[in-house]
């Protein structure tokens, strides 16, 4: 963040440059001399407001926008419309991912690094939110969260996830009239969100309908469960309940292993010196992605998220969403590879012939794969014995404990396919609306 001891830029953006063409107002701005404080780049109001303008997209839709407000709270940002009467009572969170996930872009990166609070998670999520609300506006109030920002998404996926639970927590107190609750969550953050919700789960008996209507209206959660409509029960995140749980280029199994971390390019040497050196660039966070953390002994940490513990409900807190949905690049990602973001063994990607256009209305969409219990039993029979029993697939077992909707995305043909991790979320309209069919497909095939 910009303190107020800062230096500020040598030339400040003058109010005429709003006016001007947005590609002459970025060579402008990178144009221009800097002074440095303390080795940071520092900024002043006026660029600041400037960058928060690419940030979020200079090529707006603005139809409806009269109606869309954006307000602060606990942190983080409040989208929803002020015409939704009565107010919507679905909470969407919305969660951002590491500091580096925008440095495909390098120019821009360098540029703006100094200032991640007003670039980074200024841009993350924001178009998405702003499109959900025109879309439903009168279903569902989104928080885009911003309390891992910076250099906090360094201190590792548990602080980063108890900071969220907290988060989430405040942001319900505020909106009495919230009766479900969703999660939308980008790269690192998807993990992030899996912590949070294993803190915000809450089981126990309810004492009516509304448990055994969610029941009965999700057969695989009842032949899971080990439940009976005889012992009904509730399952809740923050006392709500809970619907989607969505994450975009997640790592699930983390960044260890072969072409997990594609722009190593699958090189045994480079990945090997990646793990042994994540924690210098990363922090806890990079220990943790790698799996180099065993904290007191303990299993390294995304091990222990793939099932129950005493204190933290990991796989009950997944398994009480409606659905789980797990979007991932099957190319031109260099920061977290298919088999990782997609939660599968590498038998079972599938072809890239196959890999189709299914539908035009969403061009990147190629290919989606609906997940039952059934198929997860005749999975889960078939390589016992059959397969050697690592890290990795450890946590493959622990997490297809419960369905999961995979849905592939390609921008192999696209401009913008080299920003792959970013434009699939449309971090930023101006430099990734090529994804925007992803969060449209996203938002039709919500359950609200």
């Amino acid at each position: 963040m910009i303190g107020s001891n800062c230096s500020p830029f040598q030339t400040a953006i003058q109010i005429s440059d709003f006016n001007r063409p947005f590609h002459i107002q970025l060579l402008s701005f990178l144009s221009r001399p800097r002074k440095l404080s303390s080795g940071v780049l520092s900024a002043n109001r006026s660029e600041m407001d400037w960058i928060r303008r690419i940030g979020g997209g200079c090529f707006k839709d603005r139809r409806n926008s009269k109606d869309l407000k954006v307000e602060a709270d606990s942190g983080g940002e409040d989208f929803f419309s002020s015409a939704a009467n009565p107010p919507p009572e679905h909470l969407v969170i919305m969660v951002n991912g590491i500091i580096g996930s925008i440095s495909a872009f390098g120019i821009v990166f360098v540029e703006v690094a100094f200032t991640q609070k007003f670039f980074t998670n200024a841009a993350d999520w924001r178009w998405a939110a702003q499109q959900f609300v025109k879309k439903v506006p009168d279903k569902v109030i989104v928080h885009r969260s911003e309390c891992n920002s910076s250099k906090l998404t360094f201190d590792g996926v548990d602080l980063m996830g108890e900071r969220l639970a907290a988060e989430v927590l405040a942001v319900v107190r505020h909106k009495p009239e919230v009766r479900k609750i969703s999660f939308v969550a980008h790269s690192l953050g998807g993990l992030v969100a899996r912590f949070a919700v294993g803190k915000l789960y809450e089981h126990s008996p309810d004492d009516g309908h509304a448990a055994v209507s969610r029941i009965a209206s999700n057969e695989e959660h009842v032949n899971d469960s080990m439940q009976s409509i005889e012992h009904p029960f509730k399952a809740r995140i923050a006392g709500l309940e809970p619907m989607n749980f969505i994450t975009f280029a997640t790592p699930h199994l983390g960044s260890k292993g072969n072409k997990q971390l594609p722009f190593l390019c699958g090189l045994p040497f480079l990945e090997r010196r990646a793990s042994q050196t994540a924690h210098l660039i990363a922090g806890r966070t990079g220990k943790h992605l790698f799996l180099n953390d065993q904290d007191d002994g303990k299993p390294p940490l995304l091990l222990q998220m793939v099932n129950d513990s005493d204190n933290l409900k990991f796989i009950s807190a997944l398994r009480a969403f409606k659905r789980r949905v797990a979007y991932a690049n099957a190319n031109y990602d260099h920061m977290v590879g298919w088999r990782t973001s997609s939660i599968r063994r590498q038998n079972e990607l599938p072809p890239k012939s196959n890999l189709l256009i299914k539908d035009e209305k969403y061009p990147h969409i190629v290919n989606i794969e609906r997940e039952t219990m059934d198929n997860i039993r005749n999975k889960a029979s078939s390589i016992v014995g059959d397969q050697p029993v690592d890290l990795e697939e450890e946590m493959i077992r622990g997490l297809t404990q419960v369905p999961w909707e995979r849905v592939d995305v390609s921008f192999r043909k696209s401009n913008q396919r080299y920003v792959a991790h970013s434009t699939i979320q449309v971090k930023s309209y101006w430099l990734n609306s090529d994804g925007a069919d992803v969060i449209f497909h996203m938002i039709d095939n919500f359950l609200f």
